[in-house]
C-alpha cells in the first residue's frame, strides 16, 4: 500500500505517519528526515538543501523528485510507503505518479490533516524535538510535554527546537504552502484518493485518534 500525508507543516503527517507505519507494516518516509540527513552529511547536494530549508523555502521539484524516488527503490520499501512531506507539488505528485507506474504500483490514498494556520503556529514554535537521530521523539512544551523537562522520555537525550521551527521559517513554510502545496488536495481529490481529517489542537483529538480513524477508514475501502 502506498500512502500520501498531506497538510501544512507541523499539521502532525510525521507522527500520524508512523503510527500508520507501525499498525499497517510499511516503511514510513519522511522527505524533511531525508533531506536533514543529507544536510548532516554536507557536500554539495546537503549545502544545496539546506539554502532552501533554512529559510522556509520547497526544495527544487527536480532535486526532491531525485532524492526521493532513489530512496523509493530501496529494499525497504517494496512493501509499501508512507510518504510523509512529498510531493508537496502538483508536478511533483505527476513525477511520483509516473515512476510509481513504471514499477505497476500506485498511490492508493491521501490522507489530508486539516489545521488552521494559528494552530499551526502554535504547535510547530512550542515543538521540541529529541537529539537523537535514531530516536526523533516529538514533543511540545504545551499541548505534549515530555516527564523531565528538556529530556526525551524514550532515550533521555536532549530536547531541540530546530531551526526551522522557528516563528519567521514557519510564517514562511505556510506562505510557501498555501501557494504550492495546497494544490494537492484538489489533485488528489480529482482522482477520489482523498480522505481528509479536520483537527483542532483544542479539541482533545490526540494522534492516536487520528491514527485509528485513517486505519478504520483503510478497512473499509479495501
Amino acid at each position: 500500500m502506498y500512502i500520501v500525508m498531506l497538510g501544512k507543516p507541523g499539521s502532525g503527517k510525521g507522527t500520524v505517519g508512523k503510527m500508520l507505519s507501525e499498525s499497517l507494516g510499511i516503511i514510513h518516509i519522511s522527505s524533511g528526515e531525508l533531506f536533514r540527513s543529507y544536510i548532516k552529511k554536507a557536500g554539495e547536494i546537503g549545502k544545496k538543501i539546506d539554502s532552501y530549508v533554512s529559510k522556509g523555502n520547497l526544495v527544487p521539484d527536480e532535486l526532491a523528485i531525485e532524492l526521493v524516488e532513489k530512496r523509493l527503490l530501496e529494499p525497504d520499501c517494496k512493501s509499501g510507503v508512507i510518504l510523509d512531506g512529498f510531493p508537496r507539488t502538483v508536478n511533483q505528485a505527476e513525477e511520483l505518479k509516473q515512476f510509481l507506474k513504471k514499477q505497476k504500483l500506485k498511490i492508493d490514498i491521501a490522507v489530508e490533516l486539516e489545521l488552521s494556520d494559528q494552530d499551526i503556529i502554535d504547535r510547530i514554535v512550542k515543538r521540541r524535538v529529541c537529539s537523537n537521530v535514531d530516536c526523533r521523539e516529538i514533543y511540545n512544551i504545551e499541548f505534549k510535554k515530555p516527564k523531565e523537562e528538556g529530556i526525551c522520555d524514550i532515550c533521555k537525550s536532549k530536547l531541540i527546537q530546530r531551526e526551522d521551527d522557528k516563528i519567521e521559517t514557519v510564517e514562511q513554510r505556510l506562505r510557501t504552502y498555501h501557494e504550492t502545496s495546497e494544490k494537492l488536495v484538489d489533485y488528489y481529490k480529482a482522482q477520489d484518493l482523498l480522505y481528509a481529517v479536520k483537527l483542532n489542537i483544542h479539541s482533545g483529538k490526540t494522534s492516536e485518534d487520528v491514527a485509528k480513524e485513517v486505519k478504520e477508514y483503510l478497512k473499509k475501502e479495501k
